[in-house]
């Protein structure tokens, strides 16, 4: 039986560490006559424990999951991609093994990161495609002609979603679970795949389509219960938008009331007007936190930025949240195309009308390839077709500087600690931590509520 292992990359634990639930689809899509084992690196605390790890288990093939590319922070960027490397170095110090790259921040950067890391193959897109490299490796077949497959030869990409089987495989008695498990409880899970909206600035319909593939309901409550069972204390849906089909979010939030989960859940929404009832109805199923894509209460910004909702949208969903009881927060994306001193006071403004939540600003919007905000950035000349964005690189608005709005952003908040900025990594890190020591679960940040 052939041995693969399955490095989940990621070392960010701030402001939580996340659960790689990536791999557990792609150990699912393999057949079982792989032996398929999944190394975090979240739970592997030092390189030399990595190299030890790889040394034992001895894997025919490595893949090696790329989820973040950079901490997307204007002031004070920083880019993984050294750290990607030191890995790979000692991965391939302890083993042999063909080295294939996957992952949702790989597929944003297939050919820069499989060069810069010297891999033997990639796969740009949903990680399931792993299940048919392997079999063409396998059988001696060319793996170069596949969709989303890189090789050394390759000069571009050609994406192809995911029409298998999305099945996933969770081991309750992993040491890696075990430990998202006993640090802070929260575990995650999908209910779909792919995002209808099209935003200027995001890679999800990129890298996972743009078409919504449904998962079906009663499963994904059956995952919810396994989590349960398994001790989880907090669900969160990774869903690009749980919300982007209502019907359909309704469903798995009855589904989870007949199965019996009982755990507290939460996720991201688009704050468009939902049906009455809606936030409601998800309440009495468990829901406890909705994290709204807001980006800016300016409709102007809205536009600009190609969101599905005007600012009237927004309100109308946080009061709508706020009825059902739930703990609310928005996220803002500034300096975007457009703008400026006025387009960013009536968003500061209007963040004033919502009470009872909590506010995180990025201030500045990372440039990512198979964007609008690529294409725009080339337009206005901030970018060259051919510059590689693989360290980070950030639109600039012609109106107003990312340090201004900062400032600006600073001295409207005068203190609240509800309003965090650049993610809120300062606080966030310095009250989480404490919380999850006292037994705390959940992401926490409602405690920021003022």
């Amino acid at each position: 039986m052939k041995k693969v292992l399955l490095i989940s990359a990621n070392r960010m634990k701030k402001p939580y560490p996340v659960y790689p639930l990536g791999l557990d689809y792609v150990a699912g899509a393999l057949h079982p006559r792989y032996q398929t084992k999944i190394l975090d690196m979240n739970h592997c605390p030092s390189l030399r424990l990595l190299g030890d790890r790889v040394r034992e288990y001895e894997p025919d093939y490595i893949g090696f999951s790329i989820r973040n590319i950079d901490n997307t922070d204007l002031m004070n960027p920083r880019g993984f991609l050294s750290d990607y490397q030191e890995m790979i170095g000692v991965v391939r110090s302890h083993s042999k093994a063909p080295l294939i790259l996957g992952g949702s921040g790989y597929t944003v950067f297939p050919i820069e990161f499989f060069r810069a890391l010297g891999a033997d193959y990639g796969i740009a897109g949903e990680g399931e495609r792993l299940s048919l490299l392997l079999d063409a490796l396998e059988q001696k077949e060319d793996a170069a002609s596949m969709p989303g497959v890189i090789t050394p030869e390759t000069l571009s990409v050609r994406y192809l979603p995911w029409k298998g089987e999305l099945k996933r495989v969770f081991d309750p008695d992993a040491e890696y679970a075990k430990f998202y498990i006993s640090y802070g409880g929260m575990m995650n899970l999908q209910t779909k795949r792919g995002c209808p909206f099209r935003c200027s600035y995001c890679t999800y319909p990129h890298i996972e389509g743009g078409k919504m593939r449904l998962l079906d309901p009663w499963e994904v409550a059956d995952q919810a219960l396994r989590l349960q069972e398994a001790g989880a204390r907090y669900i969160f849906v990774t869903d690009s938008a749980f919300n982007a089909s209502f019907e359909h979010s309704l469903q798995v939030a009855r589904a989870f009331k007949n199965r019996g989960v009982l755990i507290p859940w939460g996720g991201f929404f688009a704050p468009t007007a939902p049906p009455e009832g809606y936030f409601r109805e998800l309440a009495e199923a468990g829901l406890t936190h909705v994290e709204f894509g807001t980006e800016s209460l300016c409709d102007t910004m809205l536009s600009n930025l190609r969101k599905p909702f005007a600012a009237a949208d927004v309100f109308e969903a946080h009061r709508q949240a706020q009825a059902a009881g739930l703990h609310i927060a928005h996220y803002f994306l500034l300096g975007g195309p457009g703008e400026n001193r006025e387009t960013l006071r009536e968003t500061l403004e209007g963040i004033d009308r919502l009470n009872r939540a909590v506010f995180f600003f990025f201030c500045g919007i990372r440039i990512y390839p198979h964007t609008v905000l690529y294409e725009t950035a080339v337009r206005e000349g901030q970018i060259q077709a051919s510059q590689n964005l693989l360290a980070p690189v950030f639109y600039r608005s012609p109106y107003l500087s990312g340090p201004e709005i900062i400032r600006t952003v600073e001295a409207h908040a005068a203190g609240r600690i509800n309003w965090l900025i650049g993610a809120g990594e300062g606080k966030a890190t310095r009250i989480l931590p404490r919380l999850y020591e006292r037994g705390h679960t959940g992401p926490l940040w409602e405690y920021l509520i003022a």
